[in-house]
């Protein structure tokens, strides 16, 4: 039901001019840093989300130690940025209201709805990030750092971990009513349109650049 009910959503955000650029290889190193610096607020709230439910029985089998990606963040934006990554980094304004969504949803312990955003971000960064590392530490030449984020390697099988993950979801639909599954699946929608608003707004970047 999700797949099906955001098809149109994630094709869209994938066509995003910005991000297409990068997974055609026709993105500048900057793009891409400037892309790990907005990965770096989403994660922020994504992953305090995660751990204010992570006692939550219906949270069970989404979030493991192996997913948390903030560490290997800023990793990267040391090695893509420097020392003081953190004064050079700014949120564009979509990044801003995509983390204020999900502290809002964090805050109402609203577990289908970090779910929904955990989904959209992390089943992503399985799938086609993979492609978008191998690209980039290739293209701009980052054997020495810069790609950590798309690092999986510690939750062995990523194809065995999706897996599992689907099956959670699949436990977690089985637990709501429709209404419930309907508000989670508009939520899911919602962090797709929030995901191409930031890839339009690092396009503005760009072209005011």
């Amino acid at each position: 039901m999700i797949r099906e009910s955001s098809w149109s959503d994630h094709s869209d955000s994938e066509g995003a001019t910005f991000m297409e650029d990068i997974m055609r290889g026709r993105g500048t190193k900057q793009d891409y840093i400037d892309l790990v610096a907005q990965h770096f607020f989403m994660y922020e709230a994504l992953e305090a989300a995660a751990e204010r439910v992570a006692e939550d029985p219906a949270f069970a089998g989404f979030h493991v130690p192996a997913l948390t990606r903030m560490p290997a963040l800023e990793a990267d934006l040391v090695a893509l940025v420097g020392a003081d990554w953190r004064d050079r980094i700014v949120a564009t304004p979509a990044t801003a209201a995509y983390a204020a969504r999900i502290r809002e949803v964090a805050d109402d312990a609203w577990v289908p709805g970090i779910v929904a955003h955990h989904y959209t971000r992390y089943l992503g960064d399985l799938s086609g990030g993979q492609m978008i590392a191998k690209l980039v530490a290739k293209q701009h030449d980052l054997a020495d750092g810069g790609v950590e984020f798309y690092d999986f390697s510690a939750l062995g099988s990523i194809a065995g971990f999706k897996n599992e993950y689907r099956a959670a979801l699949d436990r977690l639909g089985a637990e709501l009513d429709d209404a419930e599954r309907t508000r989670m699946l508009d939520e899911v929608r919602a962090a797709y349109a929030f995901n191409t608003a930031v890839f339009a707004d690092l396009g503005r970047q760009k072209a005011a650049a």
